[in-house]
């Protein structure tokens, strides 16, 4: 039987003594007992065991479900999405990467690569690279280029960066299409060489990450991460 909030199954235990020694006598007499066994059907069932970060089930499927990411161009505060997807040369502009986490355990985003194309088509050339090698912000090391990751983060889920305007030479349509690649890992995950932000700080002549320890930067040097 199914009712609104359990699953039962019933039964009956039949005892039926057949009688031993004096047939006048008998000392046991016959029974029906009921049996009725109560499953909820609003339950978390799993074979195995659940991460104690996670909400059960409601989670373990949403884990499975495809991330929503969002890539913007905001205005100069960052307190919006900019209107306008014109710029013109001396401008910067504003990046901000996010993912919607929703029930998922605390998770921490990262921007693996960006890179600029006079086509919608990610593969056309010329291309160029502004954000390389598992979140080197290669663009920072050019001569009189700003170009850096905000820190710290509004949150662990959203990722901030500046990149100074450009244009492709010999380009008369000046278009720029731009693809990120942005990738997440927990948020108790220490940054590694491959979940990492890092700018290039001028001043000090050395990469340094929006978190983690400076050592993870150092395969932008190389450019071998």
């Amino acid at each position: 039987q199914v009712t609104s909030d359990a699953l039962v199954y019933s039964t009956s235990l039949n005892y039926n003594p057949v009688p031993t020694g004096n047939p006048v006598v008998i000392r046991t007499s016959p029974a029906v007992v009921p049996i009725e066994c109560h499953y909820p059907r609003k339950d978390n069932v799993s074979s195995n065991g659940v991460k104690p970060t996670w909400t059960p089930f409601r989670s373990t499927l949403s884990s499975e479900e495809k991330l929503p990411f969002s890539l913007r161009l905001m205005n100069d505060d960052w307190s919006a999405e900019r209107a306008s997807t014109i710029f013109q040369l001396g401008d910067v502009l504003h990046f901000q990467a996010g993912v919607n986490t929703e029930n998922h355990a605390p998770l921490r985003l990262f921007v693996d690569s960006c890179v600029a194309t006079p086509t919608p088509d990610r593969s056309s050339s010329p291309q160029y690279a502004f954000i390389d090698f598992s979140g080197c912000l290669v663009d920072g090391q050019l001569d009189d280029v700003t170009s850096t990751f905000i820190s710290p983060r509004p949150r662990q889920d959203v990722l901030q960066f500046a990149v100074d305007a450009f244009k492709f030479a010999g380009d008369s349509s000046n278009l720029i299409y731009i693809t990120c690649h942005l990738k997440v890992s927990l948020a108790d995950q220490a940054p590694d060489p491959l979940n990492k932000a890092c700018s290039f700080n001028k001043a000090s002549n050395l990469w340094a990450p929006v978190e983690g320890t400076r050592d993870i930067c150092s395969c932008c040097e190389m450019r071998n991460c």
